[in-house]
């Protein structure tokens, strides 16, 4: 294996951004999935699934990177603590996806659509923090919003649960929603755990 003695900085923060970019496409195909389930629920939980295969392929690509290159950006820890934290958000909310076609679901809870929205506005602004990452000019307002967000969406995943269990639906239904629930509000403290990675790097590089 042919090891780079000269630093290829930008490779790397260019697989970063696919990688949040990646998030933030399968975010919005899981708010369109909420919003229209079941039409069309086959052939979106289908586009997630792909979308979480590509954000695998991106960190597999970041690893080969790493051990490519003998001068990395930024500290090679928080490198593969980075690219595994964008892959965790794909990851949760591919599970979220598939479980409303395993769980048979007949019709989804306003706050999973809810939960949905934040999840794709947090990857959103985690998507701008990424994009100026090289050169470390993130703003603290955009890893502010994100942990906003993640306040928001624990409050929701609470009210979700409560109305769960007042609601008199048939336990498997409700126990099928109680892990849905569950994973979108895994996928909202992915974001926020990326978000402290970025302030982490940037800390450490300024």
């Amino acid at each position: 294996m042919r090891i780079r003695w000269k630093p290829h900085k930008h490779e790397f923060f260019e697989l970063f951004s696919r990688a949040s970019a990646n998030a933030v496409e399968i975010a919005r195909l899981l708010v369109e999935l909420l919003d229209t389930y079941p039409t069309d629920g086959a052939e979106l939980i289908a586009r997630i699934k792909e979308k979480e295969h590509e954000g695998d392929k991106v960190v597999q690509q970041i690893v080969g990177l790493i051990n490519r290159t003998f001068v990395t950006p930024f500290d090679r820890d928080d490198i593969y603590r980075l690219s595994s934290r964008l892959d965790d958000i794909c990851d949760h909310i591919d599970e979220a996806a598939a479980n409303i076609r395993l769980f048979d679901i007949a019709e989804v809870r306003e706050k999973a659509k809810r939960q949905a929205e934040v999840i794709l506005r947090a990857t959103e602004k985690l998507d701008e923090a990424v994009r100026r990452l090289e050169g470390f000019k993130l703003s603290p307002e955009q890893l502010h919003a994100v942990g906003e967000l993640e306040d928001e969406g624990d409050l929701l995943a609470r009210e979700a649960i409560a109305e769960l269990f007042r609601s008199g639906l048939d336990p498997i239904v409700i126990m099928s929603w109680k892990e849905i629930h569950g994973q979108l509000e895994d996928a909202i403290d992915a974001c926020e755990n990326a978000s402290d990675v970025l302030e982490a790097i940037v800390v450490k590089n300024r």
